[in-house]
């Protein structure tokens, strides 16, 4: 039994599994290579636990509060280098380190599969950095958090907006030592076609992935590079030559929930959200120099007060609402009309066959036009 009658009321967070007292709930992949809980029945005790704590069923009140509006870029050229956008999220995670916390983000693991893990210093801090176009895997981060927090460590928690907002449902409770920080998602792609490309790649250079940028800045051109090193040998192309990429921002292998998002906001649960400045080119054309601008969102009086401590390493400045409003900050991406034509090739054909027919088809279609 699953806890949804509709995949796209699933957002695939996994609070759920987490919060189960008999652990009646497991995450498993579907055919599309997206991670479902499902309920067995023979444990579960009917708690209720887990559709209370749904970001998907409980979206709650936003905070009542005056929020900020900021660009932001790093002062110091290597945290911007190493981040996607402007290197805010390295900024606010040395105020967490320097109180003896941890930062929890999305990192590679060996398998080069994205999962959630913590970090208790800057060293630990570089696999969390950057985007991910991944799904990631969250199996018992909510529990280790809480713990943590019970031991009143400083936490920061950075993942998508539906992550975020299940941490806050779970939790039940305001920490003054938790910042949650939540991401501009544009949506995300298929865990299993990723894992599958990835082998895809390693078969193909007979080597083991050991690096993946989705965002590489060597060319200051905003991060349109995708590099990854298989053996020691690195392999770049831009964002658009790279056949898993285009899949995701024509929006092909997108989770279904994503596109009935209702985090598409200004209006969140968290301490921050941060992403890319969208248009900095014609709010501030002195600081569009290609390495990333970061869009920051202040939502709380405990975000303003991180703010004021660590805003002397940026170069930032205020803006209006209407100033870093982008698509993603307003509506949901828009599911792909020929979304299922390509999930269908993904399902029964073997995957070298599948990237070369999804190829062939998204090049027709682009010659169409259709």
């Amino acid at each position: 039994m699953y806890l949804f009658s509709k995949k796209e009321e699933c957002c695939g967070c996994g609070a759920c599994a987490d919060i189960c007292p008999v652990g009646a709930i497991c995450m498993e992949q579907d055919e599309e290579g997206f991670s479902y809980p499902r309920i067995k029945e023979e444990v579960c005790i009917d708690c209720g636990r887990c559709r209370e704590i749904c970001p998907v069923r409980n979206m709650g009140q936003t905070l009542q509060q005056r929020r900020m509006y900021i660009g932001a870029q790093a002062k110091e050229e290597e945290l911007r280098y190493g981040s996607s956008s402007g290197g805010v999220f390295p900024i606010l995670a040395k105020y967490i380190f320097d109180r003896q916390g941890k930062v929890y983000g999305a990192a590679y693991n060996e398998a080069m599969e994205v999962v959630h893990r913590s970090a208790d210093s800057m060293a630990q801090l570089d696999g969390l950095r950057r985007t991910k176009y991944v799904q990631s895997r969250m199996d018992g981060i909510y529990r280790e958090i809480e713990e943590q927090l019970k031991e009143n460590r400083w936490i920061l928690f950075c993942g998508t907006p539906c992550q975020a907002h299940a941490l806050r449902l779970y939790l039940n409770r305001d920490y003054s030592r938790l910042v949650i920080v939540d991401l501009i998602c544009y949506g995300v792609p298929s865990p299993g076609i990723w894992n599958s490309y990835v082998r895809y790649l390693e078969r193909k250079h007979k080597g083991r992935m050991k690096e993946f940028s989705f965002r590489d800045k060597r060319n200051r051109d905003n991060g349109h590079i995708r590099s990854y090193k298989v053996g020691d040998i690195e392999y770049t192309a831009t964002l658009y030559e790279d056949i898993f990429c285009r899949m995701y921002f024509k929006n092909y292998i997108l989770r279904q929930s994503c596109t009935k998002c209702k985090f598409c906001t200004t209006e969140r649960s968290t301490d921050f959200t941060i992403g890319d400045f969208w248009g900095i080119e014609q709010i501030r054309e002195d600081m569009d120099d290609g390495m990333g601008t970061s869009v920051v969102i202040l939502h709380t009086d405990k975000a303003k007060e991180i703010w004021d401590n660590v805003k002397e390493k940026t170069h930032w400045f205020i803006c209006e609402e209407e100033e870093i409003l982008q698509p993603r900050l307003k509506t949901p991406t828009d599911m792909a009309e020929r979304r299922s034509k390509i999930m269908n090739l993904y399902r029964v054909l073997p995957f070298p066959a599948f990237l070369n027919l999804a190829d062939w088809m998204m090049k027709l279609w682009k010659c169409l036009n259709i």
